[in-house]
């Protein structure tokens, strides 16, 4: 296959520097539900003399501040939240107040284990470039302490030709500010059901709720079940799970100042709470922003979720629902195909199927397309990223896991309009590791969450047996060519299992 994938000399490693100011509640380190030692803190720092909280304070500064866009803010914003605690706050100072937000303040090194599972897409500004170039925006896992993951971003510029520049980033990330959002009542109502609710406290919930709904509408909702507990035995129960199935919707905004690349999402949710993880962004036809999908890990359990966004600014983040969404690998379509949102999944963990939606959020199964049938692939395959429409039909990149767990990259062809139709699957891998991209925290491993076409090729930016990130230039006219040679895998259709 060397003649369809040429590899950039380009590498992007891990960048320990990169650290993120968080709210950091002593006692909470080892274990959330701990005791918080947050009142001893507290006593300490408020019996200290002025001049004292002064000279600890611009020593944190000196340390500190080079590191982060706007540290003074941050420390406020985090004594903000801890203010509660604090007896006649009124009278602090500010540099106590500060210092108080230092020790309730701690740095998170986001890419303190590796940067891997990149996706690309175009960047919603292309000005300024000469013609043959096209400006991209790159999302990457980062996992930091602990394996937790968090979503990060590059930006760069491919062409003319194979030309290929990434951005010096620089060492400051930054966290945005949460904002209240919209609910879904369908995936809400699915959700509750995953939860094994009582279904007669979460049909009377969901009928007091409009089609979207926002907090002060599910709070009035709820405080009407809580009324009927006597008769409702599983009310409080469903109370419960649906504050905390709200909890995963959020929005995230970044101040307009920062930088694109500066920029981190941070797990908040419940369904997150140990990763956000394998985000695969793609842009949406159908509107004028983009849409990614990716990993919620709460610890126990993997489920797929929603990112939006028009200007990689502001993001909303919301769970899916149904079952391709019970699992992770979901990838989206860049286009509705028969008026209907359609995805890749990897619902039952081996297998590449299609799923559809009406709304993009509630999801129902298609059947399978694609099962392993080379020994590259025999343990399981996947997709690794949307699909990739040309006027051959959608060229979706694939993973594979065979023995000794070594990954390898491959591809299928999926017809235009009825996309459960595989018309070519690679018989021999389009990539496997090369003998210096072994060496990682996973080793053997090659895999990308999401290509770019770029006139005759897709950059394809790829990890490194979880420790890196590297790319290629994939020939798309000989891919083509290639996967129409091989054609389809014998037997092979869409068997319905929904």
């Amino acid at each position: 296959m060397n003649e369809l994938v040429t590899r950039s000399d380009v590498t992007l490693s891990a960048d320990h520097a990169r650290v993120l100011a968080r709210l950091f509640v002593p006692g909470h380190e080892l274990e959330f539900h701990a005791e918080s030692r947050a009142d001893g803190v507290l006593g300490r720092i408020l019996a200290l003399p002025e001049d004292l909280v002064g000279t600890t304070l611009r020593r944190v500064l000196n340390r500190h501040e080079s590191r982060h866009r706007d540290l003074g803010g941050l420390l406020l914003s985090h004594y903000e939240q801890i203010a509660h605690r604090v007896p006649d706050a009124a009278a602090l100072t500010e540099d106590r107040r500060r210092l108080i937000g230092a020790s309730f303040t701690s740095e998170f090194a986001v890419e303190g284990a590796a940067v891997l599972n990149p996706s690309a897409v175009a960047h919603p500004d292309q000005g300024g470039l000469p013609l043959g170039a096209c400006r991209f925006v790159m999302s990457l896992r980062a996992v930091g302490e602990g394996h937790l993951s968090s979503l990060e971003f590059r930006t760069g510029v491919v062409g003319p030709g194979r030309q290929l520049v990434i951005d010096d980033p620089g060492h400051q990330v930054e966290g945005g500010r949460s904002r209240p959002t919209t609910y879904n009542r369908d995936v809400f109502l699915a959700a509750l059901d995953e939860h094994g609710v009582d279904s007669e406290s979460a049909s009377y919930l969901v009928e007091l709720l409009p089609g979207r709904f926002r907090d002060h509408e599910l709070d009035a909702a709820l405080s009407a079940l809580a009324n009927q507990q006597v008769t409702r035995h599983g009310a409080a129960r469903t109370g419960d799970i649906a504050r905390t199935i709200a909890r995963c919707s959020y929005e995230v905004e970044f101040d307009p100042v920062s930088r694109l690349d500066a920029r981190v999402l941070w797990p908040q949710g419940p369904s997150e709470s140990h990763g956000i993880e394998d985000a695969r962004f793609v842009r949406f036809a159908d509107s004028d922003g983009y849409r990614a999908t990716y990993t919620a890990f709460d610890g126990e359990r993997v489920s797929s979720a929603l990112i939006e966004t028009e200007d990689f600014r502001c993001f909303r983040m919301s769970p899916l629902a149904g079952r391709p969404a019970g699992n992770k690998g979901m990838a989206l379509f860049p286009r509705r195909v028969g008026g209907r949102h359609l995805a890749l999944s990897r619902w039952d963990r081996e297998s590449i199927s299609l799923a559809s939606s009406t709304d993009g959020s509630l999801w129902g199964n298609e059947g399978t397309v694609y099962s392993p049938t080379q020994p590259w692939e025999i343990v399981q395959t996947g997709n690794c990223g949307s699909p990739v429409e040309t006027d051959a039909g959608w060229v979706v990149l694939t993973h594979g896991v065979g023995p000794m767990r070594e990954y390898a990259m491959g591809a299928l062809l999926l017809d235009l309009e009825e996309p459960g139709r595989v018309i070519g699957a690679l018989r021999e891998p389009l990539m496997t590791a090369q003998e210096d991209e072994r060496e990682g925290y996973v080793p053997n491993v090659v895999y990308s969450c999401g290509a770019l076409r770029h006139g005759d090729d897709l950059l394809l930016p790829y990890g490194v047996s979880d420790g890196a990130v590297r790319f290629a230039f994939v020939d798309v006219p000989r891919l083509l060519d290639r996967l129409t040679d091989d054609g389809p895998p014998s037997a092979m259709r869409v068997n319905s299992s929904a």
